[in-house]
């Protein structure tokens, strides 16, 4: 056995010792910092290679997310009266509204924005630190304002804010 594959036991010895103390949850990051702690230097190709060869598998954490949206079951949405067709034949007959995030150096901005499917443009829109009913109701009350139409048909993605009901009372 040459030098090579008897180093290459006796680092898979140390790290099936701290692979056994740490449950068999540690996945080469972490064993790879445990055994640099003990001063035992390793590339991490090479830690995770003989991990690998002696079926050593650290316990994979499901990733986390953030729900922004949460809808409450008592707040019906309204009917879909769009079934995907977002074609208008002039202004002022379709709006869609969404919300989006914009990541700051202090944290995130939220911006409401309604949008004239006809003409393509920002009819109205607001910013503002929380995701909140009062965000989407200052965009659609600006496109109100500014636009004054005699009826549309506002479609939005029916997320908690749009069904609220402040956003249902106007």
């Amino acid at each position: 056995m040459s030098q090579r594959q008897q180093a290459n036991v006796a680092l898979t010895v140390q790290i099936r010792e701290a692979f056994v103390a740490s449950d068999e949850t540690y996945g080469m990051p972490r064993i790879r910092a445990e055994l640099q702690d003990a001063g035992i230097v390793a590339s991490r190709k090479r830690i995770a290679r003989l991990m690998r060869q002696a079926q050593m598998c650290g316990v994979r954490r499901r990733r986390s997310f953030r729900m922004t949206t949460e809808r409450d079951v008592r707040h019906r949405p309204a009917p879909d009266l769009v079934n995907r067709a977002f074609v208008a034949t002039d202004i002022n007959q379709l709006w869609v509204a969404d919300m989006t995030y914009i990541p700051t150096w202090t944290g995130f901005l939220y911006l409401s924005m309604v949008i004239d499917v006809y003409s393509r443009k920002v009819v109205g829109w607001a910013f503002g630190e929380r995701m909140t009913s009062d965000l989407v109701i200052a965009a659609l009350n600006m496109a109100l304002m500014t636009r004054k139409p005699q009826s549309v048909i506002h479609h939005s993605d029916q997320g908690s804010q749009y069904t609220s009901i402040a956003f249902g009372n106007l």
